[in-house]
């Protein structure tokens, strides 16, 4: 039995740690230590974030007023571009996975590490070289084809960095199948004696099926993209139509992943998403098998919708028919998700902590993102929104509403895990709240921009659109706030934060069961489980309720 001890006893400096054993910048850089390389992935995904940030920036400031008085129109194309190159490959793809998933993996599952370290470092260089290539490309010049580099842009000799760019994204693509890869090998073969299959947290049921997509899908976008370069140098006909290619065949290929890289990124931030619920609401997570089932099909299912992306580029209407269904029946394990989730908190006793509050958020986003996607699934529909403000708005409510705001929730949830502090819960919630309504106030109107018409990728539009843009631009700016907010709270919790417990939130996780911050090796005896997932109570070793009466106010945890 755990003792009450054991739960509250706080992080001090004579406790040996994945931070303080070796600090110097050659041991971090030579490290094969999964919480080392997710700490130096998670200072690297930031830096991108903060980087395409600063360009919706300057989209939303050039669209404040109708005219294109801030930016060229050459200019706001490369602006919109670099901001989706950025956030997709460089944060969205990565964000959970290579942070989240690096750090908990083998914490949750028992092991010392993943399972191959030396190329779960090899993975973090390789995704350094992609995005140094890439961002000096960027800023010599730049693309402006849009993200999804369609052809014919791509293919003209006017857009002279797209083949650096497409370089940087083509060896970055490497570090995502590596780690897909890694994730797999050690969920099989590095459990803890009684980790069965359906002990497993739901976090890394996602993760696996995530992993599944990165190793099967990302090989065809660099294909793609390896394609794209030989026409480019060789002339030889492959997409360009001007030289023999077929520019559709490029869709095909592009959205062949694209569309399940979306579940590359929503994938991990379900599986947040189901941990923090479970456990703020103190309860077993209902329907189990379902949700870990559901992060399944939602994997193998994302392989067969990516022509929804194509019904206005000349396929078949009997093509159309098929994609829509399958687009529908896509969005069968993700409502079986909300619906458990919902469930789970039914009759809870919920705590309301930061990690909570982004969840909450979450649901209410996603839920959005996920109906109106429903529109766009639907072919006649789609004719009218396509390459309109809907689909921004749409996009933005899925990734920035769902994986974004999973990924605040899981980084709040583990951070006591990760750095051994708490921090300020006051200013969380805070931040909380002005992301979900600097959110909202940002892209809910563009729903109604481009349900009237408004087209993306313009930097000039009509006047009468000019409101709904002001409401946007000043919702960013609320949205800009509630982002920045985390950097300096967290920042201090580092420098002067509470120390953590090694269980602080009081849960029966295998990850809460070693010091915080962890040590090197993860656990100093290998632990063996004979509890289910999400079991609260005695039956666990870990009696909660008895814990949290004797505890007291000094626990971040609320009946």
């Amino acid at each position: 039995m755990q003792t009450q001890d054991a739960i509250s006893a706080g992080y001090g400096g004579d406790k040996p740690s994945y931070l303080t054993n070796g600090s110097t910048l050659k041991s971090w850089l030579l490290t094969k230590d999964h919480k080392r390389i997710a700490i130096m992935y998670l200072i690297s995904v930031s830096v991108f974030f903060f980087m395409g940030g600063i360009y919706a920036a300057f989209i939303r400031l050039e669209l404040l007023t109708p005219a294109s008085d801030l930016l060229e129109t050459a200019t706001y194309n490369k602006v919109f571009t670099q901001h989706g190159i950025l956030m997709i490959f460089f944060f969205l793809i990565p964000a959970i996975p290579a942070i989240l998933g690096n750090f908990l993996l083998p914490l949750m599952i028992g092991a010392k590490d993943l399972a191959l370290p030396r190329i779960n470092l090899l993975s973090l260089y390789i995704y350094w070289v992609g995005g140094i290539l890439t961002l000096y490309a960027l800023m010599q010049g730049g693309v402006d084809t849009g993200w999804t580099f369609y052809t014919p842009y791509s293919t003209t000799f006017s857009n002279s960095f797209v083949m650096a760019v497409g370089l940087g994204i083509f060896i970055n693509g490497f570090s995502s199948i590596l780690t897909g890869l890694n994730f797999i090998v050690t969920i099989h073969t590095m459990r803890a004696p009684g980790m069965t299959w359906f002990r497993l947290p739901l976090f890394v049921w996602a993760h696996y099926a995530t992993s599944l997509v990165m190793i099967l899908g990302t090989p065809v976008v660099a294909i793609t993209v390896l394609l794209l370069a030989i026409e480019r140098v060789t002339r030889v006909g492959i997409f360009d139509p001007a030289i023999g290619g077929d520019p559709i065949l490029f869709q095909h290929l592009f959205w062949f992943y694209s569309h399940p890289a979306v579940y590359i990124m929503i994938l991990p931030g379900m599986g947040v998403i189901s941990e923090v619920i479970s456990n703020f609401s103190r309860k077993k997570i209902f329907g189990y098998e379902f949700i870990a089932f559901s992060s399944i099909a939602i994997a193998v299912f994302g392989f067969l919708v990516w022509g929804h992306h194509m019904f206005v580029s000349g396929q078949s209407i009997y093509a159309g028919l098929v994609f829509s269904f399958l687009t529908m029946v896509v969005a069968v394990p993700s409502a079986i998700k909300v619906f458990n989730w919902t469930a789970t908190m039914y009759k809870g006793s919920i705590s309301y902590d930061t990690p909570m509050l982004y969840a909450i958020g979450f649901l209410g986003l996603f839920l959005v993102g996920g109906l109106t996607g429903l529109f766009l699934g639907s072919v006649g529909l789609t004719v009218h929104l396509t390459d309109t403000y809907f689909v921004v708005a749409h996009f933005h409510y899925v990734m920035v509403g769902g994986q974004v705001i999973a990924y605040l929730a899981g980084i709040h949830y583990w951070w006591p895990k990760m750095t051994g502090r708490m921090y300020s819960e006051f200013w969380g919630k805070i931040s909380a709240m002005l992301v979900f309504v600097g959110f909202n106030l940002t892209f809910f109107p563009q729903f109604i921009l481009g349900y009237q018409g408004m087209p993306r990728r313009y930097a000039a539009y009509p006047e009468e659109f000019q409101v709904l843009n002001i409401f946007s631009t000043a919702g960013a700016s609320v949205l800009g706030v509630g982002l920045t907010l985390p950097v300096i709270y967290f920042t201090h919790s580092i420098i002067a934060g509470k120390r953590a417990g090694d269980n602080p939130w009081m849960l029966p996780g295998l990850e809460w069961r070693t010091a915080s911050p962890p040590p090197t090796e993860n656990f100093e005896e290998m632990p063996v489980v004979t509890w289910e997932a999400y079991e609260f109570g005695e039956e666990n070793g870990l009696d909660i309720e008895s814990a949290r009466k004797a505890s007291g106010p000094s626990v971040p945890v609320q009946a």
